[in-house]
């Protein structure tokens, strides 16, 4: 049972600028000081919350995509975060607020938004994903989400309908956001109620500072064990973070209270 070496970035975040995101996020990375396995980013951190699609979408092989996967390679460890995606697969072009699962070997996979945040018009500029991701590294499964996702239970619970039921479908939740102060109780409690649920590991990222439409941004990054407890909240000042989260703690909890057997029965595929 091997543990996992992750870092966070919480940052504030150049509106709309990929040149100055991307350098910046470049020597935050380079930083890092520990080995560490995974790097997670915050939602749409080349640009900001964004609905601007037209003039700042790119293509799996445009310049973000490709930082992602020199910056991987170079510091040897996977790098997570979403950015604005302009897809014509289907014929057509569309456009999602899509996760990165970027390795440093330059492969990756991707999760398109599920949930999309009404309230600010994206379900008026994105297209909603119908799959969810569940990555794998160092012998864990990871859960991929965004933002707005976070307030969905039933599309983040555990669901393991293999027989029997030995280990839960993943270990460890990740949620990218651009999570505005004005509802940073929600943040808070929601995190605390997924990790709570799924008996998992839950990880925040969320940048901080304000953007181009005046929203203001707290951070409060997290990580919560399988309990709910926090591990490390981070304030609303910019902070990278990295720590090792311990598998074996997992497993005996969940032995112990194997809660997670029941945990699928009111899943509902998409």
């Amino acid at each position: 049972m091997s543990n996992l070496q992750i870092s966070l970035i919480q940052t504030a975040l150049h509106w709309e600028d990929k040149t100055a995101n991307l350098n910046m996020l470049q020597k935050k990375i380079a930083g890092i000081p520990d080995k560490t396995e995974l790097i997670i980013l915050p939602e749409m951190f080349s640009t900001g919350f964004s609905m601007n699609k037209e003039s700042l979408a790119e293509t799996m092989d445009g310049h973000t995509v490709e930082w992602m996967r020199k910056t991987a390679a170079k510091k040897g460890a996977i790098i997570t975060g979403s950015m604005i995606a302009r897809d014509d697969t289907s014929g057509e072009d569309r456009f999602y607020n899509r996760l990165i699962w970027m390795l440093p070997t330059g492969e990756f996979a991707y999760y398109d938004k599920r949930h999309l945040f009404a309230y600010g018009k994206e379900d008026q500029h994105y297209s909603a994903g119908k799959k969810r991701l569940i990555a794998s590294v160092n012998g864990w499964k990871i859960n991929l989400q965004i933002c707005y996702d976070l307030r969905f239970p039933v599309w983040l619970r555990q669901s393991n309908t293999k027989e029997p039921k030995t280990a839960p479908e993943y270990e460890l939740l990740i949620i990218v956001a651009n999570w505005p102060s004005a509802r940073s109780m929600a943040w808070r409690t929601l995190l605390q109620a997924r990790a709570i649920e799924n008996q998992c590991y839950v990880i925040g990222v969320n940048r901080t500072g304000s953007d181009g439409k005046g929203l203001e941004y707290d951070g409060e990054s997290m990580v919560l064990g399988p309990l709910g407890e926090p591990i490390k909240i981070l304030s609303k000042e910019e902070e990278i973070f990295s720590l090792t989260l311990d598998r074996e703690k997992l497993e005996e909890l969940r032995l112990k209270f194997p809660f997670w057997r029941d945990a699928d029965t009111f899943f509902i595929q998409p």
